[in-house]
């Protein structure tokens, strides 16, 4: 699995420190968003970083290995399709193996954020 190296993540404004928290779960973000419908690179972080009230503000420079990582897992699937500006772009498309893939690992990221939120908040 991608371990990504995420430089800008913040929260309320504040650059976190633990990035260690989140190393893996951005696979699992992105799967998410392809879930719903194909994207393409930009379109993706915009949406993450919109949804997560920006705290995932990925560079492209982090998102491309990961999709590519994905992709040859078997997990995504690409293709090119017009832009706006006719511009031809290349969407990603999420497979049966990364439904399954994503399915896993959001019941990770339950129980895995249930218990931390045990040990937080008794």
């Amino acid at each position: 699995m991608y371990n990504a190296n995420i430089d800008n993540l913040y929260i309320g404004g504040e650059k976190m420190q633990q990035k260690n928290l989140v190393p893996g779960s951005t696979q699992m973000l992105l799967l998410r968003l392809l879930q719903e419908s194909d994207m393409y690179g930009y379109q993706m972080i915009e949406e993450l970083g919109k949804r997560s009230n920006d705290t995932f503000l990925l560079k492209a420079g982090t998102l491309y290995p990961i999709l590519h990582t994905l992709e040859q897992e078997g997990k995504i699937e690409s293709y090119e399709a017009a832009g706006t500006a006719g511009k031809p772009r290349k969407y990603y498309h999420l497979t049966q193996v990364g439904r399954q893939a994503l399915d896993v690992q959001q019941k990770e990221w339950d129980r895995v954020s249930t218990a931390i939120n045990r040990v937080l908040h008794p």
